[in-house]
């Protein structure tokens, strides 16, 4: 493929002479010449305004050339040949703009997170283990139960618990501690 760079500056411009009361004269600026002469002054320049906009070299390559191409093919509207730079500067400043808003929506595309949905298999597996769970804490006394309930559903201190259930806070410690462990051989125990 073949690469298309900036020709040589082999001889000064000159300017196309404009008969009056043409539509299709365009300034003085706006000539194919002027722009690749302005190409060839300033292309370094707007790469290194573009890198302060964007992160990387390919991308500030293509918002520059881009914007050649566009002040290019909309030369008739730029009047003023020293406006032709400006008009570059913000053209580069836009599409720089764009490309950053482009990577921002792609970022937030693909950043949203699966929602948390177990497959099949887990649903069936939990819903298994709370019914095994819920049938050991019916195999607990009663006290011990209360307290697993209060202590670890609830989140209640174990003072707390005390209170709630009017009854010593040593009682809700050998209650409590007695309860896991009535859990633990009950939930390993092959049903």
């Amino acid at each position: 493929m073949p690469v298309i760079a900036p020709m040589p500056a082999a001889r000064p411009s000159r300017m196309p002479k404009q008969r009056e009361g043409s539509d299709e004269t365009m300034a003085a600026g706006t000539t194919v010449d002027h722009l690749t002469e302005t190409y060839r002054a300033h292309y370094r320049s707007l790469l290194g305004l573009a890198a302060l906009l964007l992160d990387d070299t390919a991308s500030c390559e293509d918002v520059v050339q881009e914007a050649f191409i566009r002040v290019h093919s909309a030369r008739k509207r730029v009047r003023d040949p020293e406006k032709t730079l400006a008009y570059l500067r913000q053209t580069v400043v836009n599409l720089s703009r764009s490309a950053l808003r482009r990577r921002i929506l792609g970022v937030k595309l693909l950043s949203k997170p699966m929602p948390d949905m177990a497959s099949a298999e887990e649903g069936a597996y939990d819903q298994l283990e709370r019914d095994a769970l819920i049938k050991a804490m019916r195999g607990l006394q009663r006290r011990q139960r209360e307290v697993l309930v209060l202590r670890y559903f609830v989140d209640m201190t174990e003072a707390q618990v005390a209170e709630a259930l009017g009854i010593s806070l040593g009682s809700v410690k050998a209650y409590g501690s007695r309860g896991i462990a009535a859990l633990r051989i009950a939930m390993e125990a092959p049903a």
